[in-house]
C-alpha cells in the first residue's frame, strides 16, 4: 500500500519520492500563481493580460521537453 501511494508513480516517471515532490510542488505554485493573475485579470482587465496564458504555455512546455517521459503522452487526464 505505502509503495502503490508514495513510490510507483514517481518511480514510473524516473524520480525518487523528493524529486517528484519538489517538481510537482513547483507545477502546483506556479499554476496557483497563474490562477492568481487570471482572477485579478477579471476583475481588472488591464492587470496580469497574459499571466494565465502564459503560464499554461511556460508548464506545457516544460513536460513536453521532459527527457523522464520517454515517449510517453505529454500529460494524463
Amino acid at each position: 500500500m505505502f509503495r502503490r501511494l508514495f513510490l510507483d508513480h514517481p518511480a514510473s516517471v524516473n524520480e525518487t519520492y523528493a524529486q517528484h515532490f519538489r517538481v510537482a510542488m513547483g507545477f502546483g505554485l506556479r499554476m496557483m500563481i497563474g490562477a492568481l493573475g487570471a482572477m485579478l485579470h477579471a476583475f481588472i482587465p488591464a492587470l496580469c493580460k497574459t499571466k494565465g496564458s502564459d503560464t499554461v504555455r511556460q508548464l506545457h512546455l516544460r513536460l513536453a521537453r521532459d527527457p523522464a517521459r520517454d515517449g510517453r503522452p505529454e500529460y494524463e487526464i
